[in-house]
């Protein structure tokens, strides 16, 4: 199984919708709360290329962008080869 880290901020809908979709396939993450930390945001930022938003998905090293993109990565048929299920 890959691994999975999320970055994520505790009243976010979109990270809810992200880790729920995570959840569902059974998948084991690390989640990181930005909340109240600027210098894990900055981490996130520096890892996601700039991207600011959360959750930032990061599979096995490789950031996969937020809840939108997880979901269309499903949908397409491909996020369950990436997270190895």
């Amino acid at each position: 199984m890959a691994n999975v880290e999320i970055y994520v901020s505790a009243y976010c809908p979109y990270c809810h919708r992200a880790k729920a979709l995570l959840d569902s396939k059974g998948v084991q993450y690390r989640e990181y709360v930005v909340d109240g930390d600027p210098g894990l945001r900055d981490k996130m930022i520096e890892r996601a290329q700039g991207r600011y938003t959360v959750p930032q998905v990061f599979i096995d090293n490789v950031g996969v962008g937020g809840s939108d993109d997880i979901h269309d990565l499903d949908r397409r048929g491909k996020l369950n080869a990436m997270l190895g299920i």
